[in-house]
């Protein structure tokens, strides 16, 4: 994708873009219209304001319209970004009788025929008129991406300053064994006040936050190609068994057979 690609700029209501990339780091960006952002190949990190994504091989991410996020990856990574313009009801512009679309940002497990669809999609003219079948071709996207389920890929962040400096420090060293006591000192926050600031703002526990900070961190690490002791040391276990175990019960698989 060109550099100065504006998906706003395009007069179709929906298309999609296939991207190959040896890096990434697109810069803080929003657009009028959704985005789902499936990855093919690498892994990708999602940042928004108010949340984190690690996205796989076979995963995707729905972006409601209008969300500033920005987009890394250390290596290469290939991927689909649909976008939709949309109407209020989180309908697809245009269309009748339309399935509804997400309404939340989060991620998604696209089946085999979304994956194709999303292909076979990206091949299309971006700057002339659709014909039947292309404009067929993209409703049955659409329709199908209302049917995908969720995937728990994604960290809400804290928005309190406070709690935002412990979840800095915890992103930039998830390994790391300071308690709550001590991370919330370096904070300037009582360890009660930081717990109450992680339920309110994340939805999560701060044990259940951390937890999840550190198998996203996994995620990014086992796709870069490194083992699993190596992985369940570098993000904070000191037992690879209870590792991969709290791995499964989160993603359904070994970390093993993850990205196979």
């Amino acid at each position: 994708m060109m550099e100065a690609f504006d998906p706003d700029g395009i007069e179709q209501t929906v298309f999609v873009v296939g991207e190959r990339h040896q890096t990434l780091d697109e810069p803080w960006r929003a657009y009028r219209r959704a985005r789902l952002i499936h990855v093919n190949d690498g892994v990708l990190t999602v940042r928004t304001e108010a949340g984190r994504w690690v996205v796989p091989p076979g995963r995707a991410l729905w972006l409601v319209a209008n969300t500033l996020h920005c987009l890394h990856a250390t290596r290469p990574v290939q991927l689909y970004s649909l976008y939709v313009a949309m109407e209020p009801g989180a309908t697809f512009a245009g269309a009748s009788g339309a399935a509804p679309l997400p309404a939340q940002t989060g991620a998604l497990i696209p089946d085999l025929l979304v994956q194709a669809l999303l292909a076979a999609a990206a091949e299309l003219p971006l700057r002339q008129p659709l014909d039947e079948p292309a404009r067929r071709l993209l409703q049955v996207l659409l329709d199908r991406l209302a049917t995908l389920p969720p995937t728990p890929l994604g960290l809400n962040w804290p928005r309190d300053p406070r709690a935002q400096r412990i979840a800095d420090a915890l992103s930039e060293n998830p390994a790391q064994s300071r308690v709550l006591e001590q991370l919330a000192a370096t904070a300037g926050v009582t360890a009660r006040t930081a717990a109450r600031l992680f339920a309110k703002e994340t939805g999560q526990t701060f044990g259940q936050w951390r937890q999840q900070l550190r198998l996203l961190a996994a995620l990014e690490h086992l796709g870069a190609g490194e083992s699993v002791t190596q992985v369940a040391l570098e993000v904070g276990y000191s037992d690879v068994s209870s590792f991969i175990a709290v791995f499964r019960d989160a993603f359904g698989d070994t970390p093993a057979r993850f990205f196979r």
